[in-house]
């Protein structure tokens, strides 16, 4: 940030900032006085709007400075002409960020190099992308189409940009120059409204779901398990002795890969529902590795299983169709309104706190949140401020 100072020789003010990684210090005729001070800090202002916006012309503010020459000479030049060009420093940044990352991980970056990043920056020199080519790429994403005829939603753009505002920041970094991401934000992402299942809706899957898949749809709405964590379940991580379900591992792309994150690694109690399913599902694929498996003994193919299985069922009992990842909304919901500890349910869900619950979830109970006043009219009532409902009202 720049300021307005005061020269103590003869206490005219002048002002002090930086552009283009130089000090600039220029001089008024103006004496140091309040009214001065704040009409030379709208100046600044306006001169440091323009440099973030790389808009700013020196010799337009101060026609007769020295520097005004100065930066004149090196406009029509590279300011950072050392610095690779974004392709090259991208694709050193990907192989160096690789060992930290899944491979689903991996892939899905790589085809955003690919696809998005490269063909519009890729042979501009990194040090000279600025904040209007970052704002103009965003806005070209908006005007992609996807196999459906959709726009690209928000969510998908902010995932396009992040590796770009990695690669941006990490080259600034590098090679100490200001990065052109400061000061953009990600896109705002409506929230998603979770549509779980009611209990009898719960019930009528279960009871008419195909036996062979019983167990399995009753162990993903009780537990509150991901598609992935339940795919990838494995016999050695169910301990009947405990009645626990050791969450290690999930099923990402066919491939089995440790928990995303500290919360996700976690431990699920078994209700009795959820024991005697397994006990149950022991007797048919106990000697395999994996809890729920296709004929083979592989893991189960999530699409196959939701386009054979899940949608056909809502179908037959006239349900509106939802992914099957409501399954986990479900059991929040089902917890939440059975009165258990929300500090309880949130390590079941693999939630580090429970600001989660509250904010997703309360909707659907509200004898918990008292969203619906009852609490108050009982206080009320208690104390002699209210009428109970049978009494007659006051004329």
């Amino acid at each position: 940030m720049g300021s307005i100072r005061s020269r103590a020789s003869n206490g005219k003010l002048f002002l002090d900032f930086h552009y283009k990684n130089k000090r600039c210090r220029e001089q008024t005729l103006l004496d140091d006085s309040p009214a001065n001070r704040k009409k030379l800090q709208k100046l600044l202002n306006k001169i440091e709007a323009e440099i973030t916006l790389e808009q700013f012309e020196y010799k337009k503010y101060f026609p007769n400075s020295s520097k005004a020459e100065q930066f004149k000479e090196s406009a029509s030049k590279t300011i950072y002409g050392n610095t690779p060009t974004f392709k090259n420093f991208a694709e050193n940044w990907f192989s160096e960020m690789q060992i930290q990352w899944r491979k689903t991980h991996i892939s899905g970056t790589r085809l955003t190099l690919d696809k998005y990043l490269i063909p519009w920056f890729g042979e501009q020199t990194i040090g000279n992308v600025t904040k209007a080519d970052v704002l103009e790429f965003r806005s070209s994403l908006a005007k992609v189409k996807t196999k459906q005829g959709k726009s690209l939603s928000a969510s998908r753009v902010n995932h396009i940009i992040t590796p770009l505002r990695m690669i941006l920041n990490e080259a600034a970094n590098r090679y100490e120059f200001s990065s052109p991401y400061n000061g953009i934000k990600s896109l705002k992402v409506p929230r998603t409204d979770v549509e779980p299942f009611s209990l009898a809706e719960v019930k009528s899957i279960i009871d008419d779901v195909r036996s062979d898949y019983k167990n399995y749809y009753t162990v993903r709405f009780f537990t509150g398990m991901r598609t992935g964590e339940i795919d990838g379940l494995q016999w050695k991580y169910i301990d009947f002795e405990r009645r626990q379900i050791l969450i290690r591992q999930a099923l990402v792309k066919s491939e089995l890969v440790y928990t995303k994150n500290d919360g996700s690694f976690r431990t699920i109690d078994m209700s009795d529902i959820v024991y005697e399913a397994l006990h149950s599902q022991h007797a048919a694929t106990g000697d395999l590795d994996f809890v729920f498996c296709n004929t083979q003994g592989g893991p189960l193919y999530h699409n196959n299983v939701r386009r054979r299985i899940w949608r056909p069922l809502l179908r037959h009992l006239g349900l509106r169709i939802r992914r099957p990842y409501q399954t986990r909304h479900t059991a929040a919901t089902l917890w939440l309104a059975a009165g258990e500890s929300p500090e309880w349910i949130a390590r079941q869900m693999g939630h580090t706190t429970t600001e989660m619950l509250f904010r997703v979830y309360s909707r659907y109970v509200p004898n918990l949140t008292r969203q619906d006043g009852s609490a108050f009219d009982r206080l009320l009532k208690k104390h002699g401020l209210a009428k109970e409902s049978n009494d007659e009202p006051e004329s």
